[in-house]
């Protein structure tokens, strides 16, 4: 057993991944981890491949905390992992490894910023997707690493000319390939354009869901699919099962990540069996794999923190989260000195010593309101303190109407009607220890208003 093992506060100095200080300084973010045979491999990845990396690419840890640069290793931007269970192989990054450890690596592909691996819809024998984050969309063999280009899709989903493409998540579910782009910046804030997308391929033909910015797209073996994004009102949360989608809101616990390269693969992740971790705009939450009558169940927040967290997983009974520490891009941060980042060891449990649940977050942010319709249902359950904000802009009265859905079913029911007069404002304090797991506003007149709750 190894004995110089130094653990301070959830970290093993000797883990860290460091990059090359001779030339530009860049990211050397740990963009994936996966368990497999025996080991905890880890891909990291640079700002782009045209940067500075060396000292950057594929890692083994051992049961001992033994690491090693695989041979196979090359400098890239990676943050894709997946179980390819037919051919018994783990594929993160450009690299296969089968269940003794041998690495293969897809070559034709390794130049790209790869973001997400999915099953394929017509040979998932055979054949995966890798999605790129410029929204190059590849198919590839697993046996002879062929890789075809399939879709551009900066075109395939009308993405703008002038738009930064930022694919980030991808999976596939009840036969559809769900990709998410996280294009956002104060062009999308002023609502001068929408370049971010959430969209689906059921093999013929491409369907923009949203056209908001989204990270994660993920289910596992849960009974469906969920998605994560933002605009400027709250997170948006959507679930998917049997082709259908079902839109929810939850707080922003900060808002550093409402850019498009400030989100680094949030994730949604199966850590514990059956049990499932979100991390969303700097907050955990714990989430069920079950839906029932198309209801999300259990989503309940853990803690807030400030971490940039690409990816995380378990490993030999422990939580592992993967950091990005220090980020010197092309030397934007003169303070930043040399480019490395980090693991964090723990348990779950651990999370709840973190920062307690707080954010702030609504169904409408100056909104255009319809009279009698519905907002989305934002999250309520799991935190303390909570306050809502109501605003309009006519000329006469507006009442709201705010509904609680204390089962989390979708069976709502009446809390207060409150009027807003002409032009108004208007505040309400929950009573200490109110909650319900769901909350939405109903508006009796068509306006622009605001609607936005803050949890402390």
């Amino acid at each position: 057993m190894k004995k110089d093992i130094n653990l301070i506060s959830g970290i093993m100095p000797h883990l860290t991944a460091r990059a090359t200080i001779d030339t530009v300084r860049s990211e050397t973010g740990i963009g994936a981890l996966m368990p497999w045979a025996g080991k905890l491999w880890f891909v990291t990845y640079v700002a782009h491949t045209a940067c500075s990396g060396g000292g950057t690419g594929l890692f083994e840890v051992d049961e001992t905390f033994n690491i090693k640069k695989h041979p196979e290793s090359v400098v890239g931007t990676y943050a894709n992992r997946m179980i390819h269970a037919q051919s018994n192989q783990a594929i993160i990054g450009p690299h296969l490894i089968d269940t003794n450890g041998n690495v293969r690596t897809v070559h034709a592909i390794e130049e790209h910023r790869l973001t997400a691996t999915m099953v394929h819809l017509f040979d998932p024998e055979h054949m995966v997707y890798f999605l790129t984050m410029e929204g190059l969309l590849y198919e590839v063999n697993v046996h002879t690493l062929e890789a075809t280009l399939l879709f551009d899709l900066m075109k395939t989903l009308n993405c703008t000319k002038e738009a930064k493409p930022h694919f980030k998540g991808g999976y596939t579910k009840d036969g559809s390939v769900i990709v998410a782009n996280n294009t956002y910046d104060e062009r999308e804030y002023q609502n001068l354009k929408q370049d971010g997308r959430l969209a689906q391929w059921d093999g013929m033909t491409w369907q923009i869901i949203e056209n908001n910015p989204f990270n994660e797209v993920n289910g596992g073996d849960s009974t469906a699919c969920y998605a994560t994004g933002w605009d400027k009102a709250s997170v948006i949360f959507k679930a998917y099962k049997d082709n259908k989608w079902t839109t929810y809101r939850l707080p922003k616990a900060t808002q550093t990540m409402d850019h498009m390269i400030l989100t680094e693969w949030p994730r949604i992740r199966e850590v514990e069996t059956e049990r499932y971790l979100m991390d969303c705009c700097g907050m955990f939450y714990e989430l069920s794999h079950l839906s029932y009558e198309n209801r999300v169940w259990g989503l309940r927040p853990i803690s807030t923190h400030l971490r940039m967290i690409p990816d995380f997983c378990t490993w030999n009974g422990l939580l592992v989260l993967a950091g990005n520490q220090a980020t010197p891009i092309w030397d934007s941060n003169k303070l930043a000195g040399e480019p490395q980042s980090n693991l964090w060891f723990g348990k779950t449990d651990d999370l709840w010593n973190f920062g307690k649940p707080s954010g702030w977050g609504g169904p409408w942010w100056e909104s255009e309101i319809k009279a009698h319709v519905p907002s989305d249902p934002y999250l309520m359950t799991g935190f303390d303190k909570k306050c809502l904000h109501l605003s309009h802009n006519i000329e006469s009265t507006v009442h709201f109407k705010i509904e609680v859905d204390f089962l989390g079913n979708g069976t709502w029911k009446t809390y207060a009607i409150v009027p807003v007069t002409a032009n108004g404002y208007y505040h309400h304090e929950f009573p200490d220890g109110f909650s319900a797991h769901w909350v939405r506003l109903t508006s009796d007149s068509d306006c622009n208003g605001s609607g936005y709750f803050v949890y402390s």
